[in-house]
């Protein structure tokens, strides 16, 4: 199941000191392969599909997410890249986008991010099934039925722009819930807020109730890891969506290492609501458990 990834994660220069498993009770985990200490660097992500918040659309890079400054990049028609790199990584998606009328989804985040990999798909730059290996979220009739809405509107947005069925073969009512599915529950969104990590140590992980989110992002691994109210590692962006996973505290080998999906400094009931209402599970950690 995991052969792929693994043997990903191998090829690289310096080896994650990481494996995914299967955990006991909670689906795939990812555990230390050895002694890690507190404040190592585990490993770095950058995502599958990314998009800047909307109201940010011309302040936030439409490739990268790293905020404007003062100079450099530049704006390309209704949207900001911070540099030539970016402009050039975006060429072939946002190519695909500026020939469609998006309007229909603006404000819905999540509906961006699947049009985004839509037009990411057209391209070429990635695999129409690169996001099955994550877990899809439950989803209730009411979200099928507004889901079966969307991609009408997301396919008549393609057909009007005058992309034909035989590049578009993929773009089928099934593939869009398969994609939101896992979109809904593996998004992280993105808060770029420091330049260091020293600046970083009291920040939760993409805070559910935060609204100074620059985009969201999803990724393969950091996806993989399973939540704490007491977690023993954080993500952090530093300057753009590429995302660094680092031990809060010693882990031993064989721990599983876990992250926090929430504010952490909630009460227990406003974490285990927001666990199961946005993520579909009861917290069972031992905070949790001992009712802190």
């Amino acid at each position: 199941m995991f052969h792929h990834l693994r043997r990903r994660l191998l090829c690289t220069a310096a080896a994650p000191p990481i494996r995914v498993a299967l955990t006991e009770s909670s689906g795939r985990g990812v555990f230390a392969t050895r002694p890690i200490s507190a404040g190592e660097v585990l490993h770095s992500a950058q995502p599958l599909v990314s998009h800047p918040s909307p109201p940010l659309i011309h302040e936030v890079c439409y490739s990268c997410l790293r905020r404007k400054s003062g100079s450099g990049g530049g704006s390309s028609g209704s949207c900001y890249f911070c540099s030539d790199a970016c402009r050039e990584h975006a060429k072939g998606f946002h190519g695909v986008e500026k020939k469609a009328d998006w309007s229909f989804s603006r404000g819905l985040k999540y509906p961006y991010m699947a049009k985004r990999l839509a037009c990411m798909v057209i391209s070429g730059a990635v695999s129409a099934d690169c996001l099955d290996i994550l877990q899809p979220a439950r989803l209730h009739q009411g979200t099928l039925t507004e889901m079966e809405e969307e991609f009408a509107l997301l396919d008549s947005t393609f057909r009007k722009a005058g992309f034909q069925e035989e590049i578009t073969t993929f773009l089928t009512k099934e593939w869009y819930i398969n994609v939101l599915a896992r979109i809904r529950i593996n998004a992280f969104r993105i808060e770029l807020v420091a330049s260091s990590y020293e600046d970083l140590l009291s920040s939760a992980v993409a805070s559910v109730s935060c609204d100074a989110a620059v985009g969201n992002a999803v990724y393969m691994l950091p996806s993989f890891y399973n939540h704490d109210c007491d977690p023993n590692t954080h993500i952090v962006w530093l300057a753009s969506a590429d995302a660094r996973l680092k031990a809060l505290r010693n882990i031993e080998e064989g721990e599983e290492l876990r992250i926090c999906y929430i504010d952490a400094s909630m009460d227990v009931d406003a974490r285990q609501r927001i666990l199961a209402d946005g993520f579909g599970f009861e917290c069972r950690c031992q905070r949790c458990l001992s009712g802190d």
